[in-house]
């Protein structure tokens, strides 16, 4: 018996040793990658700088070495706007690098905003200045959004069987009002402003009228202006264009080529052929390109470095409770306290890319904004979406640049809760009994189902005028914030805003705007605002998690996260607005739904 006991011992003991060492190996082999991405690339002559839309848009590149790995748990399966930015401004200068060939067969679905992509488009238009060429294939057909942004190329080649799909902008809006009348769940809505469509979802079956005017308002002026696009670089009219898709007339490549909206039809092995020729590689030989994640660890002689720092601080998902790289929590403030507190940060850039979210955290980010805006240029640069409170925490700011696609406005807050007193009494069979030491103690009712934010009754009228108090307060806080902000009176503000979603076009015509235009043309603004000419270097804030880090936080608490995205692929956002759902109650300054313009 002592012999099995020490022989059991024994294997337990190795077990635990052998996993410590499996565990010590795993982590020197993971320092071992991280190390080895620090490593210079060499960019060889006659490069091409390949650019793929294979992974998510983020408005921030990311240092991480696992990104490239695409393992469930690891990386983070995203693009940086500003890596592809960064990358195509130093090979404008770079002697090696002959173009840029815009890769986008595998285009992510969730490839960015027309907003991003307007981005990147105005910087390949920029680098087409310098003589060199760009040249875009697509091997399974272009998207809409992906044909617009490679539109701006020397000439666009597709596969002879795929497809390019131009329809117009449109989609669809789900409604929930039967499905929780069948459950029996009832929304309860305090809102203000006739355009604060945000919770219709749950007490309608279909879109108001006000809600309709203001979505085909901001659809459409994006959609001319990607028909403008098109029409400028193929040489088609906007009347033509809009002729052909009501057609339905451009479906496979040899009807974009019949059209002149492409260039060429071509194979894969064509088109490395058209590649070797124009950067005179031999036939023989490899084609020399690179990628933008290897290219940004190539030296950059444009390179310096500088005391004076404009910090770019990005604010990017939805504003509540918890800070990460895609959502906004209380600890922005924080960042932008330290950068207003920092001598050599000589101007901020407040990078907004957010559909808003808590009215409550909006406030305490909009405070650090409207401090640092008495003591250095503060310039907000909205990104895809910059609504409701992400247009709260940029309207301090001394200038608001905005993207002529950027989707803003939404001022306005609406209170949500859900009562399902039928649910609970009816049909489940739970009864509940109320006390309490004050008239209100039990004010709107318990939530017996725990998990799910239902409570067992609805709200009382006193109840109800009570937060409508409140909401009304809220909306009233919401109008000063911004006419204070853009120097306007609160009646002014209130004519534009009322929930109101506007393009940003429509927005700098009513004043929400100043200039049209990207993250560069904002620190171009931040710049001379801070009277630094060309004695200055970027810095981005928040600070990013080291790679290590991050990876032990995905084992240990978020790895379930990244499993999900990388099982369900495209399709996660669709898991993530259902989950979302429920962040939607309780009193918030947000856009209700995510807007995709494909």
């Amino acid at each position: 018996m002592k012999s099995f006991f020490k022989f059991t011992f024994a294997s337990i003991l190795g077990v635990i040793v052998g996993g410590f060492l499996l565990l010590f190996l795993g982590i020197m082999i993971i320092a071992g990658i991280a190390s080895s991405a620090d490593k210079a690339v060499t960019v060889k002559n006659k490069s091409v700088l390949e650019i793929k839309l294979n992974k998510s848009l983020a408005d921030r590149g990311a240092d991480n070495p696992f990104d490239e790995l695409d393992l469930p748990g690891t990386g983070s399966s995203s693009i940086g706007l500003t890596s592809i930015l960064e990358s195509i401004e130093k090979a404008k200068t770079d002697e090696k690098i002959k173009g840029i060939y815009l890769n986008v067969s595998d285009i992510s679905a969730n490839f960015g905003g027309i907003a991003s992509i307007e981005e990147i488009r105005n910087k390949l238009k920029e680098f087409k200045e310098t003589g060199k060429f760009i040249v875009s294939y697509n091997n399974f057909g272009y998207s809409q959004k992906a044909y617009y942004l490679t539109s701006v190329s020397d000439s666009i080649y597709l596969n002879p069987e795929a497809m390019i799909m131009l329809l117009g902008m449109g989609g669809e809006r789900t409604f929930y009002k039967k499905f929780l009348k069948n459950i029996g769940v009832e929304a309860q809505v305090i809102r203000v402003g006739k355009y604060k469509s945000a919770t219709e979802q749950f007490f309608r079956d279909d879109m108001s009228d006000e809600s309709r005017e203001q979505t085909m308002a901001y659809v459409g002026d994006i959609w001319n202006q990607i028909l403008k696009g098109i029409s400028e670089e193929r040489g088609i009219s906007v009347d033509r264009l809009n002729e052909l898709i009501d057609a339905f007339a451009i479906k496979k490549a040899a009807d974009a080529k019949k059209y002149n909206l492409i260039d060429g039809v071509v194979y894969q092995d064509e088109m490395n052929a058209i590649l070797r020729q124009l950067t005179d590689i031999k036939e023989d030989k490899k084609l020399r390109k690179i990628s933008v994640s290897d290219y940004a660890k190539s030296p950059n002689a444009n390179a310096k470095f500088s005391k004076n720092k404009i910090a770019v601080v990005y604010a990017s998902g939805a504003i509540g409770n918890e800070q990460s790289e895609t959502a906004i929590g209380p600890e922005l403030a924080n960042t932008i306290r330290k950068a207003r507190r920092d001598s050599t940060v000589k101007a901020i850039v407040l990078r907004v890319n957010s559909p808003g979210g808590s009215a409550l955290v909006s406030d305490i980010i909009w405070r650090e904004v409207e401090l640092a805006s008495q003591e250095k240029p503060v310039i907000a640069s909205m990104g895809n979406v910059a609504a409701s409170g992400g247009y709260y925490i940029a309207c301090p700011a001394d200038t608001i640049v905005a993207d002529k696609n950027t989707i803003t406005g939404s001022i306005g807050i609406y209170g949500l809760f859900f009562s399902g007193e039928e649910l609970i009494k009816n049909k489940i069979g739970f009864t509940t009994d109320s006390y309490g030491t004050n008239k209100h103690s039990a004010f709107g009712g318990g939530y017996p189902l725990m998990v799910v934010p239902v409570s067992s009754r609805k709200f009382t009228k006193t109840e109800k005028a009570i937060l409508q108090d409140i909401i009304n307060e809220g909306y009233d806080t919401f109008l000063t914030r911004v006419a204070d902000g853009r120097n306007r009176s609160k009646e002014e503000i209130h004519e534009v805003a009322q929930g109101r979603v506007w393009s940003a076009v429509d927005a700098k015509e009513n004043g929400l705007v100043d200039v049209l235009g990207g993250l560069e043309t904002a620190i171009e603004i931040a710049k001379e605002k801070a009277g630094l000419k060309d004695d200055y270097r970027i810095v981005s804030l928040p600070k990013q998690k080291d790679p290590i880090q991050e990876l032990i936080n995905d084992i240990t608490g978020e790895a379930k996260t990244r499993f999900l995205k990388f099982e369900l692929g495209d399709t996660y956002r669709y898991y993530n607005q259902a989950q979302s759902i429920i962040d939607l109650g309780g009193i918030q300054a947000r856009l209700p739904y995510e807007i995709e313009l494909n």
